[in-house]
């Protein structure tokens, strides 16, 4: 892992194409700002996890037996 100090309005480049600044800090909570192209998607982490838990439950469930009349 890589740890950056970086102050209000101080900003970080990833690859050419993706930019993370800094745009306030209150306590122990700071607000960042990210600038990506449209394809690539961005989550918070807990979100994140969510959606891999519920992709993992997906494709573990059993199709129902009479899924070939619903064709």
């Amino acid at each position: 892992m890589l740890i950056l100090a970086r102050k209000i309005n101080e900003s970080i480049i990833i690859e050419d194409n993706i930019e993370i600044m800094i745009l306030d800090i209150q306590g122990d909570q700071a607000k960042i700002g990210i600038k990506a192209p449209k394809e690539i998607k961005i989550y918070r982490k807990e979100i994140y996890d969510e959606i891999q838990k519920e992709n993992i439950r997906a494709a573990q469930s059993k199709l129902p037996k009479d899924l070939d009349k619903l064709l």
